[in-house]
């Protein structure tokens, strides 16, 4: 298990509360992404005790009630340490990356230590503003152990504020010229019924929130294209597949993610975060440039029409961080 953490303490502490809740064993790797909140020393509190955890309200705070006993062994180590060490420890462990190295480089840190050890198999890559059912890591290694062949599996990711809806089964569908995705099951209600090998045959990328991997993937196709920084990372990756690995589905593992809780990567018309517009932008226009070049002209005026949509809406400065991004200039 790989969680990155960014100024997001609160959302960590909450992800490793369900966590820890599970009815199957996992190792769970912490990285660290040079947080300037001192969220390391904040997780550190809570695990001893020092800083008590309240559950939140709501339904969901079920998955995280009553608060684990503590305290709760962490093992702290630096990047350097973590790429040198021999062994992984059981629990948890926290990897100060010593910098922000995006989503693909932290989780690469961390994937690079998990397979240190030769007995884990599979890894899973969850973001820390997710909160899981007991039972989700059990029903993952169930789905991977059935068929060797799959490389990549997703799970059920459902809105963390409007539990009662899916953000998506397993991952997305992709449309080739515009560089957009189309969340399969995106806004459905949960009681709607839907068949998982039809949704693993449909899903063209896993959806990064909640993306398990093989150790056969990584040692074959490799680890995520650090250059993205934030998005396209997981897009790269089922292109780079070419078909390699089956993509798996684990529809009995249940995730519940607030989505942009972390860099504000909101689904919604308008609320995207400034940071988010920026590197959506400007990984799109790296992704075709790397995997699709006779496409990637073709992704300028596409991104003027979405520049345009930011004017219209009256939001100059997105407008203006869009256009930097779209034509290779820093933020």
């Amino acid at each position: 298990m790989v969680i990155i953490n960014w100024n997001s303490a609160e959302n960590s502490i909450e992800c490793l509360e369900s966590l820890l809740r599970s009815d199957a064993p996992a190792r769970i790797i912490l990285v660290d992404n040079a947080s300037e909140d001192g969220s390391i020393e904040t997780i550190l509190q809570w695990a001893s005790g020092e800083l008590p955890y309240q559950p939140p309200t709501g339904p969901l705070g079920r998955l995280t009630t009553p608060p684990l006993p503590k305290p709760i062994a962490i093992t702290r180590l630096s990047a350097q340490e973590a790429e040198a060490a021999t062994t992984v420890a059981d629990g948890i462990t926290i990897i100060d990356a010593g910098s922000n190295r995006g989503f693909a480089g932290g989780n690469n840190l961390g994937l690079r230590h998990a397979l240190i050890d030769p007995a884990i198999a599979y890894c899973w890559c969850l973001n820390n503003d997710t909160v899981v059912e007991k039972s989700a890591v059990r029903a993952v290694v169930s789905r991977m152990d059935a068929t060797h062949r799959i490389g990549m599996c997703g799970t059920v990711v459902r809105y963390y504020h409007r539990p009662g809806t899916f953000q998506a089964l397993n991952g997305s569908r992709f449309r080739m010229l515009t560089g957009s995705s189309n969340g399969i099951g995106r806004g459905q209600p949960v009681n709607r019924p839907f068949d998982p090998q039809r949704v693993a045959r449909e899903t063209d990328f896993v959806l990064g929130a909640s993306l398990v991997v093989s150790r056969a993937f990584l040692e074959t196709v490799g680890f995520m294209e650090e250059s993205y920084f934030l998005y396209f990372e997981e897009m790269d990756w089922s292109v780079r597949n070419r078909g390699r690995f089956a993509i798996g589905f684990a529809h009995g593992a249940i995730v519940y993610h607030k989505e942009g809780g972390s860099i504000g990567s909101s689904g919604k018309k308008g609320n995207r975060s400034d940071l988010s517009e920026y590197y959506l932008m400007r990984s799109r226009v790296k992704f075709y440039r790397r995997n699709f070049p006779l496409l990637w002209p073709l992704q300028y005026p596409v991104g003027l029409m979405q520049i345009a949509r930011r004017v219209l809406r009256r939001q100059p400065k997105k407008a203006w961080i869009m256009t930097r991004a779209l034509f290779g200039l820093g933020r």
